[in-house]
């Protein structure tokens, strides 16, 4: 019987920050700015009380985001990503920033912005039915989850796919489906409450 896949954990992610304080390219990368736009644009000027931002890395999304937003909590497991997204959001006294580890250290609160941008396929099977729980549990009535996740090949736990599907076969109906988009890189979902 095959094992299940253990989802990252801080020390995967402190090894790859330590190599590269920006290790995907979040600032530069035409991929990650195309990605961001069609994230911002998918909200449709919609603005949201109070957004969660799920694995926030060093804040580039983030700080998109705040305009959008009138209280932003962005968290992440890394502490120096922590440090370079707080100083890259100082202007905006409305972003918090938290370390917590999702599923198992999910903020109190209800929020009608989720926005889980490229963490789903980090966690097991397991760990993305505790998160979509988690969700469905934090989510304010008539609330906006935006799944983001990579399309390509990985030895992560699951794929962008598999993970996106997971996520989507856990939370219905109480969600329902308002955008799919297939891009070339990425595959982004804008679900309902």
């Amino acid at each position: 019987m095959a094992m299940t896949p253990r989802s990252r954990d801080a020390e995967h992610f402190q090894r790859i920050y330590d190599g590269d304080p920006d290790p995907w390219r979040f600032r530069t990368s035409p991929y990650e700015q195309s990605k961001y736009h069609h994230t911002l644009a998918s909200l449709h000027g919609r603005r949201f009380r109070s957004a969660l931002e799920v694995g926030c890395s060093i804040g580039v999304l983030t700080r998109m985001l705040a305009p959008h937003c009138e209280a932003v909590l962005a968290i992440d497991m890394i502490d120096q990503a922590l440090q370079t997204a707080m100083a890259a959001c100082a202007d905006q006294p409305w972003v918090r920033f938290q370390r917590r580890t999702v599923p198992a250290e999910w903020p109190e609160g209800a929020f009608d912005l989720i926005v889980l941008s490229e963490v789903l396929y980090f966690l097991n099977p397991t760990d993305i039915a505790a998160t979509a729980d988690r969700v469905l549990d934090g989510l304010s009535p008539g609330g906006v989850v935006l799944l983001v996740n990579w399309r390509g090949q990985s030895d992560d736990p699951c794929t962008g796919e598999e993970a996106a599907e997971l996520f989507l076969a856990r939370t219905q109906p109480a969600l329902r489906s308002t955008l799919l988009a297939r891009e070339e890189g990425y595959r982004l979902d804008r679900l309902e409450g």
